[in-house]
């Protein structure tokens, strides 16, 4: 039995971690100090929430640490794009 009580313990410690390192949304003006390592992009999404969530998870994929966000077009669906920083 605590064997299994050490291994939750264990994943859901795992699982914060992992969390703390999911890459932040930044100004322009904090995006000067960084180093730029790409770009990304996503669409289809319904809500303005819905697209960041979108390009955060692709910037956090990417190994990105932050991303600020440089296009929206709500033509249809929402599309955007986001240039990502380490």
């Amino acid at each position: 039995m605590k064997t299994i009580k050490y291994a939750v313990a264990a994943i859901a410690l795992t699982t914060l971690s992992f969390g703390a390192m999911a890459a932040q949304s930044i100004s322009a003006a904090d995006a000067q100090n960084m180093n730029k390592i790409g770009v990304v992009s996503a669409d289809n999404a319904t809500t303005l929430d819905g697209l960041e969530a979108q390009l955060a998870a692709k910037a956090e994929q990417a190994g990105a640490k932050a991303y600020s966000i440089t296009s929206a077009n709500t033509h249809g669906k929402m599309s955007g794009t986001a240039v990502i920083y380490n």
